[in-house]
């Protein structure tokens, strides 16, 4: 067996391990539905054909996962420089705001100007606000858990006070925190001529092929996967450590900001709401985000179809609950459950892909390298990279 071999027996154990907790947690979730005196058969039909047995059905899937996605590709971003990124509800509203700032004050441009302009600034606001705890981690040695937790905090207040003052409606009488009706030349296109399905989930996909590339294909990306394996290897080849661990966070909030003008520019009343609070505005998926990244083995090509699956799973609930009358509380309990099988089997999965020499596997140094060292590149370039020391 092949030292490339090796690997690939480990990552379909570990994809299989990962599909285990998830059939666990349903069969858990199956028996809650027991206990409320309703089917399970019944209940998980309903939530299969809710998520995906109509057009109508695939495009609520689609349109749910795009959030996901976005921020689940950021994830992996900062995963492969060995920092961890919370703070994507934040960096959603910071993109969501920058670029409504933008369609409110900006003159009157054709739409194809005028989309780049606020799919960009929401690019830039989200940047921002991840380049902030990037540099307090890399040059103050703030841990970046905390900061990006406390700038969610930061920018939901920020929120109410714009949308409750300087950018709220003039017109809204009731004083609910919203903008005024953006202009129609931001409006994300349509797709199919449906009414709801717009470009974001294609910009998404994109969004994830371009994460690859970068990571995969270019000298940058190599550089950031080289500090997440080993800091101290990456200072003595001369890497800016440093500056690599701000960018990897700049970009992973990028991708959240760019979430946020999605989903202002892609929502029906194509206006900024919200409740008060972060998740009224965002419904989460900066955290849900996070999920779907695991979900993919922290790789972005992965993290489609994963995000797809778990807005699946999170449009199903909702059809779940209708079919069978059970309490939205037990919804919520049952994507709590899958959230909790996929995270606790996460550090077994990484583990598991970590290169280790097994029977048969061969690790022969070559040229008086070891294979999958920094100086000849990992055998398996696609391999889920284990995690180095901290700067």
């Amino acid at each position: 067996m092949t030292s490339l071999g090796g690997i690939r027996q480990r990552r379909i154990v570990g994809y299989a391990v990962l599909i285990a907790s998830v059939l666990a947690a349903l069969l858990l979730g199956a028996i809650m539905i027991l206990a409320f005196g309703a089917s399970p058969l019944e209940g998980f039909r309903a939530m299969l054909s809710g998520a995906f047995g109509s057009w109508r059905a695939l495009t609520e899937t689609a349109l749910k996962a795009t959030p996901l996605l976005f921020v689940g590709v950021g994830i992996t971003i900062a995963f492969r420089a060995n920092v961890i990124n919370i703070g994507g509800e934040g960096q959603m509203v910071a993109g969501a705001l920058l670029s409504t700032i933008v369609a409110l004050n900006a003159p009157a441009m054709p739409p194809v100007i005028m989309i780049p302009l606020v799919l960009a600034a929401g690019l830039l606001g989200g940047a921002i606000w991840g380049a902030v705890p990037g540099a307090l981690k890399a040059y103050y040695g703030v841990n970046e858990i905390l900061s990006t937790i406390m700038l969610n905090v930061v920018a939901v207040q920020l929120m109410n006070y714009l949308l409750r003052g300087p950018i709220i409606d003039p017109a809204e009488a009731s004083r609910i925190p919203q903008t005024q009706r953006l202009t129609e030349n931001a409006d994300l296109p349509l797709l199919f001529g449906s009414g709801r399905f717009h470009i974001g989930p294609v910009i998404a996909v994109a969004a994830a092929i371009a994460a690859y590339i970068l990571l995969w294909r270019t000298p940058l990306g190599y550089r950031l996967r080289a500090v997440g394996q080993n800091t101290d290897a990456s200072r003595y080849a001369g890497i800016p450590v440093k500056r690599t661990i701000v960018l990897a966070l700049t970009f992973s909030g990028a991708m959240a900001g760019l979430a946020g003008a999605v989903l202002v520019f892609g929502s029906e009343s194509h206006r900024m709401v919200t409740d008060g609070s972060t998740a009224g505005f965002t419904g989460s998926a900066g955290f849900n985000g996070i999920v779907a990244a695991l979900f993919g083995g922290l790789h972005p090509l992965w993290t489609i179809p994963a995000s797809f699956l778990f807005g699946g799973l999170l449009v199903g609930g909702n059809a779940l609950q209708r079919a069978v009358q059970v309490p939205s509380a037990l919804i919520l309990a049952l994507n709590g459950i899958v959230v909790i099988f996929v995270v606790s089997t996460e550090r077994y999965r990484r583990r598991l892909l970590e290169r280790r020499p097994v029977i048969g596997e061969d690790t022969t140094p070559r040229n008086g390298v070891a294979a999958g060292s920094p100086a000849t590149g990992p055998p398996d370039l696609d391999a889920i990279d284990p995690p180095g020391a901290a700067p």
